[in-house]
């Protein structure tokens, strides 16, 4: 029913194993960050390419999945640029026993898992026949994803500038996006997700792919999103005291 996720399977394998062998040259793993928005533009074209006329709906999810693959890998590109391997990664190294399998398992193939997941909606469309024009769960679905890459791309744009400013070295972001959620890009991430579920959902089986933003959500709401960074923050008064009033993830719902 899904054969697609075979091949698929086969494309994050190699794209991942890729990554990690220029993540051991470079001494960096956080260099899988730059990558992840890239990967999923990688299963695309390879999805795009095996199909031979592909439709109105499938060419904008391509579309899609390009512009929101490139702004987020160059942001974090620019972002990590000059700063050396991210803080949480570099961590790992100092800690961990059999590194570089650790690496290979837990960093690299880990996210190349995740990466084929959460994808799914996008390759059940480019992957199945779809109407010709498309109807109003499509409409939904484009609006809720750019809804989602909005708050994404404003809050990451709001974050940068108020860090390039010398007066707010040390403080906290509390304006613009975030306050009204403590992790706009985050909740923006997510919910573009749901904008490609519901793309896919009017599909055959297209139900089915839920499980991709389900997941998303999950990991970044409950594991490697708001739990490791909000850790960072701990204790500090300034964080409590914007914790206090402005909501953890959802904006406007405490």
């Amino acid at each position: 029913m899904f054969n697609y996720l075979t091949d698929a399977a086969l494309v994050v394998f190699i794209y991942m194993s890729l990554v990690f062998v220029l993540a051991l040259v470079l001494r960096d793993n956080s260099i899988v960050d730059i990558f992840w928005g890239l990967g999923f533009i990688v299963l695309t074209a390879f999805s795009i390419v095996r199909n031979d006329s592909p439709g109105v709906l499938q060419i904008l999810v391509a579309l899609m999945v390009l512009i929101w693959g490139l702004r987020l890998s160059v942001h974090i590109f620019k972002r990590n640029l000059g700063r050396g391997e991210d803080f949480r990664y570099a961590n790992w190294r100092r800690t961990w026993k059999f590194f570089i399998l650790r690496s290979f398992l837990q960093v690299f193939m880990l996210q190349g898992f995740f990466m084929l997941v959460i994808s799914w909606p996008v390759l059940h469309v480019l992957n199945n026949p779809s109407p010709a024009v498309p109807g109003f769960i499509h409409a939904s679905g484009l609006l809720v994803f750019l809804a989602g890459f909005l708050f994404e791309a404003i809050g990451d744009y709001q974050l940068t500038v108020f860090r390039k400013n010398p007066d707010n070295a040390g403080k906290l972001i509390t304006t613009g996006l975030w306050k009204l959620t403590r992790h706009p890009n985050y909740f923006g991430e997510a919910l573009l997700w749901w904008g490609f579920w519901l793309l896919a959902l009017p599909l055959i089986d297209g139900i089915y792919t839920v499980v991709s933003p389900l997941v998303i959500t999950w990991l970044l709401r409950y594991v490697s999103g708001v739990p490791m960074l909000e850790k960072k923050y701990e204790g500090r008064p300034d964080w409590e005291a914007y914790k206090a009033k402005t909501p953890v993830f959802i904006p406007f719902l405490r």
